[in-house]
């Protein structure tokens, strides 16, 4: 029978090497290039997104104008980069704002059980029976036009997802004889959920954010769309593509750039969370 400190020892052990699907590899270089083009995109370009110039409307791709002017004689460049900026940044600070509080509240819900684990979990369940897009849309219709209430509705909706799973793997975790052996030999609890709880909930966690990142993506751009959530003359691929529908026959390729964008986004978000290969 291994000594509790030969458990430990086990535990720890991880493999050296770690193979990336090409899937994968993939849409982390697009999920790359798409922040890269958000945090420095719009400064390269060098105009204002919101500028019009009716002399210059619906014109075709040009030196001027690489991907072409709305119908207000608007930058789509310079359009399609601030929209890019807008969303990704609702969806990570919607994701992270989500995932810590989803984190903590599941890793204490398994911790302590009992009356706390009872509690949290009906408060989730409370949660999950208000559908999301009904809370994203009773936030938007208190502040209409406003990017906080997007941003606080998704983090709402999704905070939920982190919590069920975090507690479902912290429970198991925290039961295996390595934990106990943990345990025994004195160590605190910072120390079991940096040893046992993280690299074994880690990689699902990341899963779940970059799921979530994709729904709050799609949730900015069909609210946009659909004129609930930001408005003109904010540039938001949402936005644009209502904007640009009326003009669909006198300019396709226009409307076809902002929902382009939309899924190169969520296609990239989807495989980066491909399987890892260990060899």
């Amino acid at each position: 029978m291994s000594s509790p400190t030969e458990l430990v020892s086990q535990t720890q052990a991880r493999p050296s090497k770690v193979s990336l699907p090409t899937s994968r590899l993939i849409g982390l270089g697009l999920i790359i290039l798409l922040a890269i083009a958000a945090i420095g995109g719009p400064e390269l370009v060098g105009k204002d997104p919101a500028k019009q110039s009716l002399l210059h409307t619906l014109e075709l791709p040009s030196a001027a104008y690489p991907l072409g002017t709305d119908n207000l004689g608007r930058d789509m460049t310079a359009r399609l980069l601030s929209g890019a900026q807008l969303s990704l940044s609702l969806a990570l600070l919607s994701v992270l704002t989500a995932g810590l509080p989803g984190t903590l509240l599941g890793i204490a819900a398994a911790w302590f059980g009992g009356w706390t684990d009872r509690l949290l979990g009906a408060f989730a369940d409370a949660v999950l029976a208000l559908p999301g897009l009904l809370l994203v849309l009773m936030l938007a219709a208190i502040s209409p036009g406003s990017w906080w209430a997007l941003y606080a509705g998704i983090s709402l909706t999704l905070w939920v997802e982190y919590f069920r799973y975090t507690r479902q793997r912290a429970r198991i975790v925290l039961a295996e004889p390595a934990v106990e052996a943990s345990k025994l030999l004195g160590l605190g609890p910072w120390l079991l959920v940096r040893r046992h709880l993280i690299p074994e909930i880690g990689p699902g966690l990341l899963t779940i954010a970059a799921f979530g990142a994709a729904t709050a993506v799609n949730s900015v751009a069909a609210l946009g769309f659909v004129s609930v959530g930001v408005r003109p003359p904010t540039a938001e691929w949402g936005v644009m593509m209502t904007e640009l529908l009326p003009y669909w026959r006198e300019a396709p390729f226009l409307i076809l750039q902002p929902v382009v964008c939309l899924v190169v986004t969520m296609l990239a978000l989807h495989l980066s969370v491909g399987g890892i290969r260990r060899p």
